[in-house]
């Protein structure tokens, strides 16, 4: 029997399906995206901005010492030239990014947070690509889990849970993973799993230990916003509108 010919408002709600499946896909890719250069942009804008006030400050002392002691001369120039090229070497070489601060239960929450954020995105390039994928998606949890534990109290445990599996055990995993040689990453362990798929399993079960956190977290809020829009509608809906 052949199917009837869609009409054109079920054509037009299934393109409008797709559009709106497609822009989700698309927003998603940008805020990773976004998260993933983001943190890099602002490490190389950081690193010219220092490189640029350390010639500013050659420059002025050149000007000052050929206005108050005398001219400079060749041997002047080429110490300067000298000085421009170390500059140039010394900032390149030496890393903007803090050193990563050992976890401990009273590290702020955004330290915390953000030490894992940049390692996810410093790391993730060494994973095998499954693997990265789920650390994209942990990293789209963060910054909802570094506001929400910022708002509750710190000796909450559901706050130390999450801290410490940001904090410790991720990194730890992470860390322990990268020691283990390229070439036995690929061998099973007693439980027939490979290094790599051991690591994608954790990942996964990372992911969905913080996903469920945020909606724990995020829970009061929700149950406050149903109780009060339906205050709002029991108080002022007008009752003749729904007959």
């Amino acid at each position: 029997m052949a199917k009837e010919p869609r009409s054109v408002e079920e054509t037009l709600a299934r393109a409008g399906e797709l559009f709106a499946r497609y822009d989700q896909r698309a927003g998603d890719y940008v805020q990773t995206a976004r998260r993933r250069y983001g943190g890099s942009a602002r490490s190389a804008g950081k690193k010219l901005a220092n490189i640029g006030m350390a010639l500013v400050a050659l420059v002025v002392a050149t000007i000052a010492f050929g206005l108050f002691v005398g001219p400079i001369g060749w041997t002047g120039l080429f110490i300067v030239s000298v000085l421009t090229l170390a500059i140039l070497v010394l900032f390149a070489m030496v890393p903007v990014e803090p050193k990563r601060v050992v976890y401990s239960e009273e590290l702020p929450t955004k330290t915390v947070v953000r030490q894992l954020s940049a390692m996810l995105n410093r790391e993730r390039t060494a994973l095998p690509a499954p693997a990265a994928r789920r650390i994209d998606a942990i990293g789209a949890t963060l910054p909802l889990l570094e506001q929400r534990l910022t708002e509750i109290d710190p000796l909450d445990p559901l706050a130390q849970d999450a801290r410490r599996l940001m904090g410790k055990h991720l990194p730890d995993l992470i860390d322990r993973y990268e020691r283990v040689p390229a070439p036995y990453r690929q061998e099973k362990d007693g439980e027939g799993m490979t290094v790599d798929e051991r690591l994608v399993a954790s990942l996964d079960a990372a992911r969905t230990a913080l996903d469920d956190m945020a909606d724990r977290l995020s829970r009061s809020d929700r149950e406050a916003f149903e109780t009060q829009g339906r205050f709002i509608e029991s108080r002022y809906k007008d009752p003749a509108a729904g007959a």
